[in-house]
């Protein structure tokens, strides 16, 4: 075999010795090699820091790549498309005209028996750092010099950097317990009653942050990052919620505009306006101008995030 690719889909735990044993025996010896790593990746900035560290030693820079499946995701990467390639966003996407952001995960079911391994990273490790963080950086980020991944990763780190630190006041931590009278098995069964999940644990299921940051484009606007599992419904989304409309002429009638991204599941991008109700009379109601993918592409293949990452 020329080519030889290797997708680390192993707890952090055992990345070194396999991939020392990758180094020692698995090397491609006329075509490439590539190892791809995905989170989680260490626990803490120590134990990151000390993995990295010894992928450098075995691999070039141009053999690894570091993935988060949550970027191959058709709307997330259509963030970048939404953004810079609309002349009707731009001029409104700042401080001036957005109230909130807020970027949402939600899952219905529990840890499902794996609650051991859960409890060792958390929902903030588990989703908010990496996945949340990565949706905020796309939707805060300046134009880059070109979509080439090093300039969109140039702007990404410029965002990070104007993030002021969190302070426990801005944050909610939760632990789903059991609701005896649900219908749904799962359901009926809290975090702690999870036999892998040691006792008396504290680790968060579900996480709210709201993050600031502090630049020209966003100072005051506040990015609410949520997440969390065993909760009402399955959805991730991102949600920007305009300012109130000023000098009001429909004797307070009117809501807030709302661009919502749907990431999953049925992919959609809507935008909720006003607009006067059909017939005589002059009545404001809330509307959608609703672009959902399976309804518009019904021939389109969208293909998995993984996919899509390990194709590219």
């Amino acid at each position: 075999i020329a080519n030889r690719l290797f997708y680390l889909a192993l707890p952090p735990s055992v990345f070194k010795p396999v991939t020392s044993m990758l180094k020692a025996a698995c090397m491609s010896p006329s075509g490439w090699t590539r190892v791809i790593v995905e989170k989680p990746f260490g626990k803490d900035s120590a134990s990151s820091a000390d993995l990295s560290e010894h992928l450098q030693k075995l691999f070039t820079e141009e053999q690894l790549y570091r993935i988060d499946h949550y970027l191959g995701k058709e709307m997330v990467q259509n963030l970048i498309s939404l953004r810079f390639g609309n002349m009707i966003f731009g001029p409104t996407w700042n401080r001036d005209s957005i109230a909130s952001v807020t970027i949402t995960f939600k899952e219905p079911f529990g840890t499902q028996g794996r609650g051991g391994y859960f409890d060792e990273f958390g929902i903030i490790r588990d989703v908010m750092q990496n996945h949340l963080l990565q949706i905020l950086c796309l939707a805060a980020m300046e134009k880059p010099v070109s979509t080439s991944p090093d300039d969109i990763r140039n702007e990404k780190v410029k965002v990070l950097k104007s993030v002021a630190a969190v302070s426990l006041s801005s944050c909610i931590l939760g632990q789903y317990t059991a609701n005896p009278e649900h219908d749904d098995p799962d359901a009926r069964t809290g975090y702690q009653d999870d036999p892998t999940v040691p006792a008396g644990s504290t680790c968060p299921t579900f996480a709210t942050a709201v993050l600031q940051i502090n630049n020209e484009r966003w100072d005051g606007v506040p990015f609410i990052l949520k997440c969390g599992k065993a909760l009402n419904e399955r959805k991730a989304e991102i949600r920007i919620q305009y300012k109130d409309v000023p000098g009001d002429i429909f004797n307070g009638s009117t809501v807030r505009n709302e661009l919502v991204i749907r990431v999953q599941p049925n992919e959609s991008v809507y935008v909720k306006v006003m607009t006067k109700t059909p017939g005589m009379s002059f009545n404001l109601q809330e509307t959608e101008l609703d672009l959902t993918y399976k309804s518009r592409y019904k021939d389109a293949r969208l293909p998995e995030a993984y996919e899509r990452l390990i194709l590219d």
